[in-house]
């Protein structure tokens, strides 16, 4: 059972905002109301739309309107949409015209981007010929919606404690640095999924304010806590992944067997995977050319009617959409079989490995200790 509490609309006169949601597919607005104190002060920009023509925006308590400089351009009434775009000289919205707009709702009210709810502020900027909105939300508050959105909110405590810990210190790492001038992080898969409101839940936020402020580091520095779904029972070295070694992202045995994805199958005529490799005319066949050492495919031979080509395991999974480059290929009766096991890129912290650990009662800091090998868990400043 996922755990969430919603807003009655007598609260939060919410019409207008239901018949917009009802028009975008959804009818429920749930939220989690907890005013908690964050140990951290750190405010985090996360680009929810990112160069479009136009965004809804709006807020559910009365909101000053200010441009980059923060002198108030003006206000807009409690709930009353409004929509975002570009001119010549900026961002405009309703009639004011900036190089940046913020939205900041009085009290406790958050803000609504594109089509759902977010704690924090709104930012609107200019980048190329569109318009992006960015949230500015306290790190601690964007984990209650992360955590409910990388893991499953049902699952024991010490494995959502695992996984706050670890987005916790993905973020301020990529903030820190690989951010840009718009913003520090996005919503997507690239960095960390966050669906602001509507991904908050009673276990999520407990596992959030539980671990308040606990990073991992190495050496003093927040570490690359790089996270995915499920190895297919024994995680990677990075660097036979990826590129340059890392001290704390180390090979290890995965206890992820219930993950639904640990083991996994998928068909190809000869045709479809003719077409989409492509370049070679008809796939004959399919020759792994380098392997990391645990059997994740670095690059495949691809043998056709017309040629020969290596294609990397990475843009084989992109293409074929796999569920990782930990796969063998076969072929039968004029179709080629991919076998797989696990989700993602198999790094460091595997979400169903800490769910494993977890139902084995394995508290968090020993789950993280097991992924993030001579890493350590941090208090940072309160």
């Amino acid at each position: 059972m996922f755990y969430q509490s919603s807003i009655n609309s007598s609260q939060l006169n919410l019409n207008f905002w239901v018949r917009l949601l009802s028009r975008l597919g959804g009818a429920a607005i749930f939220f989690t109301l907890f005013s908690v104190l964050s140990a951290q002060a750190m405010d985090l920009r996360v680009a929810i739309r990112k160069a479009v023509s136009s965004v809804k925006v709006g807020s559910s308590t009365p909101a000053l309107v200010k441009d980059g400089g923060g002198k108030t351009l003006g206000s807009l009434g409690e709930l009353v949409p409004a929509i975002a775009g570009t001119n010549g000289r900026g961002v405009s919205l309703n009639g004011w015209t900036a190089s940046q707009i913020i939205i900041e709702p009085s009290g406790d009210g958050v803000v609504w981007i594109g089509d759902r709810w977010y704690r924090g502020r709104t930012r609107l900027l200019r980048q190329g010929s569109g318009v992006t909105a960015v949230n500015q939300v306290n790190l601690e508050q964007y984990l209650y919606s992360v955590v409910g959105s990388e893991a499953v909110p049902a699952w024991p405590l010490e494995a959502l404690k695992s996984q706050a810990v670890a987005a916790r210190t993905f973020a301020i790492y990529k903030s820190t640095a690989e951010s840009n001038r718009y913003y520090d992080l996005d919503t997507t898969t690239a960095t960390q999924v966050y669906k602001g409101m509507e991904n908050e839940y009673v276990s999520t936020v407990e596992a959030v304010n539980a671990t308040q402020g606990q990073v991992m580091t190495y050496n003093g520095k927040v570490i690359l806590a790089a996270f995915h779904a499920s190895s297919g029972g024994h995680t990677e070295n990075v660097e036979d992944v990826w590129t340059s070694p890392l001290p704390y992202l180390r090979a290890v045995v995965d206890y992820d067997q219930s993950a639904p994805v640990f083991q996994w199958n998928k068909g190809f005529s000869v045709g479809e995977m003719s077409s989409l490799l492509g370049g070679v005319g008809t796939v004959r066949a399919m020759i792994p050319e380098q392997t990391t050492p645990l059997g994740r495919i670095v690059t495949m031979r691809v043998v056709g009617s017309r040629g020969t080509k290596n294609i990397r395991g990475t843009k084989m999974r992109e293409v074929l959409k796999l569920k990782s480059t930990l796969f063998t290929v076969s072929e039968s009766g004029g179709s080629f079989i991919i076998e797989g096991r696990g989700s993602g890129h198999g790094l460091g912290l595997s979400q169903w490995g800490a769910y494993g650990l977890a139902q084995q009662g394995t508290p968090y800091t020993q789950i993280l200790a097991h992924y993030y090998q001579n890493a350590n868990l941090t208090q940072l400043d309160r």
